[in-house]
């Protein structure tokens, strides 16, 4: 669908139909010119074969070209899929225990590791990304980057921990986006918030800046992948922590990896069954206008990641077209110049 930012200009199509009744006027005085020669059919035969046809032709693409440059007037705007000028992607895995289960071969944890690397291969070098991996508690392993190489070791650099604070994650994750938010980490690194993010209160105690909330997933500049085989057993709500990113705008997409089944480990002499929460990462994807996926295998984890590089570095937006109205209307009036040039030795 296709709207107009200046509107009132389209008014001016209406000069199009008063052209053609100018045009067929001049036909008809052009006609009734010819008619004192004695003998009409040298008239025709001096035209030349298929002339009928052809000196309509170059009128007709000046008249389309004035109705696109008209419609250029207007600033016309349509809905467009089009890249990202500027992207960061967070990745946020689980490095709980549990991914050392081997329901997913060769473990969860390993083929979380070779999807997400193969991810890096296929987006666009000018996105950033940056890690957060989390288990009782979240961490940075890797800033925003563009250097894959880097985003790589930090992802060979993995170690598993226990528990499984799903909701430190994704806090982390929007404090990295947004570094000077005065987001508050004490209860996801237990670290004090960081002093750069934080404004002046009274001059004795530190606060957030002024936030308002936007709509859920209108922020395009940046998107989270949350990735975790497991239910959250500490640290913040994940749903709470969802809510957050939703008055944010940013995207948490949720990936669960492994059987929906579960599967029972082994670790330091003690054995538990983890089974995975599908209904807490639905509802984190719905919250911020994302997509839930489901990675019951290796290759099913991988065509998510292939799934995922496509739709994040592209954006639907409304754009204006003018200048793709402008341009068709200046090469079809160069198209009827060159027509009326090669056919009758003159421009129209």
């Amino acid at each position: 669908m296709m709207n107009f930012l200046w509107p009132s200009l389209l008014w001016t199509l209406l000069l199009l139909p008063l052209l053609v009744l100018l045009y067929l006027w001049l036909l008809r005085r052009r006609k009734q010119a010819v008619l004192p020669y004695a003998d009409l059919g040298l008239v025709k035969q001096a035209l030349g074969r298929g002339s009928a046809w052809k000196r309509h032709v170059p009128p007709l693409l000046l008249l389309v070209s004035l109705a696109a440059l008209l419609l250029a007037s207007a600033r016309p705007t349509a809905v467009m899929t089009l890249p990202l000028a500027e992207q960061t992607i967070i990745l946020a895995m689980d490095v709980s225990g549990s991914m050392r289960a081997a329901d997913v071969q060769p473990t969860r944890l390993a083929a979380a590791q070779n999807a997400a690397k193969a991810f890096l291969t296929d987006l666009p070098r000018d996105v950033r990304v940056g890690v957060v991996a989390f288990a009782g508690t979240a961490a940075v392993v890797q800033a925003p980057t563009f250097s894959r190489e880097d985003v790589v070791a930090a992802i060979d650099r993995f170690q598993l921990q226990r528990a499984t604070a799903i909701g430190s994650g994704i806090v982390l994750s929007l404090a990295t986006i947004f570094p000077d938010a005065g987001i508050d980490l004490s209860q996801v690194t237990g670290q004090r918030p960081m002093p750069q993010a934080l404004g002046e209160n009274n001059g004795n105690e530190a606060k957030p800046r002024d936030f308002k909330p936007v709509e859920p997933g209108s922020y395009a500049s940046a998107a989270v992948i949350l990735l975790t085989d497991g239910q959250r057993t500490t640290g913040p709500d994940p749903v709470e922590s969802a809510r957050m990113a939703a008055e944010r705008g940013v995207r948490v997409y949720t990936v669960g990896i492994g059987t929906k089944e579960g599967d029972t480990i082994g670790f330091e002499g003690w054995s538990m069954r983890v089974r995975l929460d599908e209904e807490t990462l639905k509802t984190i994807a719905d919250l911020t206008r994302a997509e839930y996926f489901y990675a019951g295998t290796a290759a099913d984890l991988k065509k998510v990641y292939e799934t995922l590089s496509s739709r994040l570095v592209m954006e639907k937006k409304e754009t204006e077209i003018t200048a793709l109205f402008a341009a068709l209307g200046a090469a079809l009036a160069l198209a009827a110049a060159a027509l009326s040039l090669w056919w009758f030795g003159r421009v129209m």
